[in-house]
C-alpha cells in the first residue's frame, strides 16, 4: 500500500511563534527533501516527504493575524480545514525572505574540484547516512570486487548477459578467472555512429591502471553510415574513408589484449559493450558507482571536473576523445576505492552540481520568468559567491516553481502592483497551472483600495474593543456591604483574571471582571449566571453593543473549529502544583495526548488553568464530564471546550496586555468612516475564502498546502503574521 505524507507539529502553547527562517526551512525541506542537505524543520516533522505530491503557498497579501479573527466567520474554509496554526513573525520584505534572498554564503574549495558554498555543501555527519553511496557501500574502504556489477546489477542496466537471447552471436572475452582485488583495471571507451543498423563502434579505446593507452582504433561500420555525430564522437566521413578495421578485428585484438582476471571501467558501459557486441562478466560502472538520488546519474564531464579536478570532452575540441573518457573513468574507479565512500560522500557531489548550474544561470543573466509576476534571483557573477535558495535548486533541477500574484518581484524589492489582474484571474490559471507543478505560491490581494482600510488604526482598535468585549463579563447585583474577596476568589476559578472593579453607577453594585482567556469569561457565563455568590444570587453577562450582537455564534464556530477539536480547557488548578503533578492527576483520562500549562509571557509564572488535547473528539467529551467538580488537591476544577489554544491565546495575551496601544499612538478619530467599508470588506474575505478552497479542491491528495497572513508593518506599528498548513488527505481535509 502506498504510504501517504502527514505532518507532525508541536504548536500547541507559548512558543508557536514562527520566524522566517524557519517557515524557509519548512519549505526547502517539503520541496527539496533530503537533497541538497535540506534537513527536517527543527519545529515540525513532514513523515514521508518523497510522497508528497507537491506544495502549493498561499499569501494574502498585507493581512495579518488580526485580519484572520476580524472576519473569522468569512473564513469559513481555512478555519474548517487547516489544524496546524502558527503565529509568523511580521516581517517589511515578506517575500524576499520566503523565497530565501540574503543567505551568507562563505566559499570553499573542494579537494580537487568545483568551488562552492560552505554552509550548503559540507554535509553534516548526520546526513551522510542518508547519501546514496553511502546506503549501498556503506562509509568503510573496500577492495575492488566490492564494486563489480553483480549479475542482477547487469541485467537491470542492460548489459549484455552470456546465454540471453538478445546477445546471440555475442563474442565472449573468456575472462572467467576468480576475481581478487588485485585484479588489473583497464578504461574502455568507444564513440558510435548512427547506421542504418543502429548504434556501430566507430572508435574503441583501452587503457591500463597507469593511465597508458593499449588501444585507439578506427572502426568502419558494417553498414551505412546515417549520422557520424560528429559534434560528439569526433568522427567525419573523411577520417573512416581509408579505415580497413572491422568490428571483428577488434573484438579478437581485445580478446587477446585482456588478461583472464581483467575487470572492465567505463561509464555507462553496457553501451560500449552492446555496440562492440562483446560480453564481459566483471566489470564497473562509473555512473553506476557514483549513484545520484533516486537512481539518476551524474555526467562523466562533471565527475572528472569535481572529483579529479580535470577538465574533458572541452568545448573547443571536435568531438569527445575515447581515450580521455576512458582514462577519466578508470581514475574514478581508482579514486573511490582508494578513498572509501565516505570519502566520496563527503565531497556533496549533488550540491557541487546544482552550485555548478547556479554559475551557469548566473553567468548567462538568466532569470526565472513565472506567469503572473517576476522573480529575478540576483546570483554573483563569479563562480565564488552564491546566494542559492530552494526556487534556484528546483529551476536547475527542471522543476520551474509556479509563482502567480498581483504583486511583482525583482532584484530590488517589491515594484508596483499590477492592478490589472483580479484575484479571480489569479485563480483561474492557478487552478490550470498548479496541478502541473510541484511548487507553486499564489498571492492573492483584496486590493489597494482595500488595504489602506485593512491598515488603518481604528481599524485594529475595533478589533481589540471587540476582543476587550467579549473576555469581560458583568456579575451583580450585589448587596451595598458585599465581599469582593469572595467574588474575586469564585470568578478566579474560572481561569485567570487580568482586572475586577467595582461598579457604582447602578442602583445596587455590580462587577466588572476581565479575564485574560475567552474560555474563562465563558465558563463564567455559564457556570456563575444565576448562581449565589456573596450572598447574592447573580445575574452574569458580557456587555451588550453591537460589535458583540454576533458573539455567541463567534463563540460557537471557535469550538466548531478543526484546531480546537479534542481539546478542552480546565480551570481551578490551585498555582502551586507542577505540570509533573498535573500529568499525575490526569494520567487516567482516556487517549490524554498533550497537557499545556498556560504562562504569563512577563512573569513566566504559570495561571490556574490548562488545556488537555486528546487523540479523540469523543475522548474529549467524555473527559469533560469526568472534570467537572473534579477536587484536586482541595481545590474544585471547571471545564469546557476549548476556544483559544496553540496560537491564539498568545495573541489575545499580547492584544490584552498593549494598553490600547499597537505599535504607536492609536488614532480613533475616524473610526466610525470605517464601517461603511466594512460591509464591501466582508463580501471581498468572503469571496477570498472561497477561492482558497476551490484552488484547494483541485490539489493532489499528499499536497503540502500553506495558507500565509504575512503579518504587516504600518506607520501605526506591526502586526504578527498567521500561518495555516496541513497537508491533503482524500477526505478533502489536511492530514496531521
Amino acid at each position: 500500500q502506498e504510504k501517504s505524507s502527514h505532518l507532525s507539529a508541536d504548536l500547541f502553547g507559548e512558543d508557536c511563534e514562527i520566524s522566517h527562517d524557519q517557515l524557509y526551512e519548512l519549505l526547502k525541506y517539503a520541496a527539496l527533501g533530503k537533497c541538497h542537505n535540506a534537513a527536517q524543520p527543527s519545529w515540525c516533522r513532514i513523515y514521508h516527504q518523497s510522497h508528497l505530491a507537491g506544495v502549493l503557498v498561499v499569501v494574502l497579501h498585507e493581512m495579518s493575524q488580526l485580519h484572520f479573527y476580524k472576519f473569522y466567520l468569512q473564513f469559513k474554509h481555512l478555519r474548517k480545514v487547516f489544524r496546524h496554526r502558527f503565529t509568523l513573525t511580521p516581517s517589511a520584505t515578506f517575500l524576499a525572505s520566503l523565497y530565501g534572498e540574503g543567505a551568507n554564503l562563505k566559499p570553499r574549495n573542494t579537494a580537487q574540484g568545483l568551488t562552492s558554498a560552505t554552509s550548503e555543501c559540507i554535509p553534516k555527519s548526520s546526513d551522510l547516512q542518508c547519501d546514496p553511496i553511502i546506503r549501498k557501500y556503506g562509509e568503510k574502504k573496500r577492495g575492488l570486487t566490492s564494486y563489480t556489477l553483480t549479475l542482477e546489477e547487469q541485467k537491470k542496466n542492460d548489459y549484455p548477459i552470456k546465454g540471453s537471447p538478445g546477445c546471440k552471436g555475442y563474442v565472449y572475452t573468456e575472462c572467467d578467472q576468480q576475481r581478487t582485488d588485485s585484479s588489473p583495471l583497464f578504461g574502455l571507451d568507444c564513440e558510435m555512429c548512427l547506421t542504418a543498423k543502429g548504434n556501430e563502434v566507430t572508435r574503441v579505446s583501452l587503457v591500463d591502471a597507469q593511465g597508458q593507452c593499449l588501444l585507439n582504433e578506427l572502426v568502419k561500420p558494417e553498414s551505412t553510415v546515417v549520422n557520424y555525430r560528429t559534434r560528439f564522437s569526433g568522427i567525419t566521413k573523411k577520417m573512416l574513408l581509408p579505415v580497413k578495421t572491422r568490428l571483428r578485428d577488434i573484438q579478437t585484438r581485445l580478446k587477446k589484449m585482456l588478461p583472464r582476471d581483467a575487470v572492465l571501467v567505463g561509464h555507462s558501459l553496457n553501451g560500449d559493450l552492446q555496440a562492440l557486441e562483446m560480453i564481459h562478466p566483471s566489470v564497473i560502472d562509473t555512473s553506476l558507482l557514483f549513484a545520484r538520488n533516486e537512481g539518476r546519474r551524474f555526467k562523466l564531464k562533471f565527475l572528472a571536473k569535481a572529483v579529479l579536478g580535470k577538465e574533458i570532452q572541452c568545448e573547443e575540441k571536435l568531438g569527445h576523445d575515447p581515450a580521455e573518457d576512458a582514462r577519466a573513468a578508470l581514475e574514478l574507479a581508482q579514486f573511490f576505492i582508494e578513498q572509501g565512500p565516505a570519502k566520496v560522500a563527503e565531497l556533496n557531489l549533488e550540491m557541487l552540481l546544482t552550485t555548478e548550474k547556479l554559475a551557469e544561470v548566473s553567468q548567462n543573466k538568466a532569470a526565472l520568468q513565472p506567469q503572473g509576476f517576476r522573480v529575478q534571483k540576483q546570483l554573483n557573477e563569479t563562480s565564488h559567491l552564491f546566494k542559492p535558495c530552494f526556487l534556484d535548486y528546483l529551476q536547475v533541477m527542471g522543476q520551474k516553481p509556479l509563482l502567480l500574484g498581483r504583486q511583482e518581484l525583482d532584484s530590488s524589492g517589491p515594484c508596483q502592483s499590477n492592478t490589472s489582474t483580479s484575484n479571480k484571474q489569479i485563480l483561474q490559471r492557478a487552478l490550470e497551472d498548479v496541478p502541473l507543478s510541484t511548487f507553486s505560491i499564489i498571492q492573492f490581494s483584496l486590493g489597494p483600495e482595500y488595504i489602506a482600510s485593512l491598515l488603518h488604526a481604528g481599524f485594529c482598535e475595533k478589533v481589540r474593543s471587540k476582543l476587550t468585549d467579549m473576555l469581560t463579563i458583568y456579575a451583580g447585583p450585589f448587596e451595598e456591604s458585599f465581599c469582593l474577596k469572595s467574588v474575586k476568589k469564585e470568578f478566579g476559578r474560572c481561569g485567570p483574571i487580568q482586572s475586577l472593579t467595582v461598579v457604582n453607577e447602578t442602583y445596587q453594585p455590580y462587577v466588572c471582571i476581565q479575564y485574560e482567556m475567552l474560555e474563562a469569561a465563558q465558563l463564567a457565563v455559564e457556570s456563575l449566571n444565576g448562581a449565589e455568590v456573596a450572598g447574592s444570587c447573580i445575574k452574569v453577562q458580557r456587555p451588550v453593543t453591537a460589535a458583540m450582537l454576533d458573539c455567541d455564534v463567534l463563540i460557537k464556530e471557535l469550538e466548531l473549529d478543526v484546531e480546537n477539536e479534542g481539546m478542552i480547557y480546565v480551570a481551578g488548578i490551585k498555582k502551586s502544583l507542577t505540570e509533573t503533578d498535573l500529568q499525575e492527576e490526569f494520567s487516567q483520562l482516556k487517549d490524554l495526548e498533550t497537557l499545556f500549562l498556560p504562562k504569563d509571557l512577563q512573569s513566566g509564572k504559570h495561571r490556574n488553568c490548562c488545556f488537555l488535547k486528546f487523540q479523540t473528539s469523543q475522548s474529549a467529551v467524555d473527559a469533560l464530564e469526568v472534570i467537572n467538580g473534579w477536587i484536586v488537591k482541595g481545590s474544585k476544577l471547571r471545564s469546557r471546550n476549548a476556544l483559544a489554544s496553540g496560537h491564539l491565546w498568545r495573541w489575545i495575551w499580547q492584544m490584552n496586555h498593549s494598553n490600547g496601544k499597537q505599535g504607536g499612538n492609536i488614532l480613533y478619530e475616524k473610526v466610525e468612516q470605517l464601517s461603511d467599508c466594512e460591509q464591501d470588506l466582508r463580501k471581498k474575505v468572503k469571496k477570498l475564502d472561497q477561492h482558497i478552497k476551490k484552488l484547494y479542491r483541485s490539489l493532489q491528495n499528499n499536497t503540502l498546502c500553506i495558507v500565509l497572513f504575512p503579518g504587516v508593518n504600518s506607520m501605526h506599528g506591526s502586526q504578527s503574521g498567521l500561518g495555516l498548513m496541513g497537508i491533503k488527505d482524500d477526505g478533502g481535509r489536511s492530514a496531521c
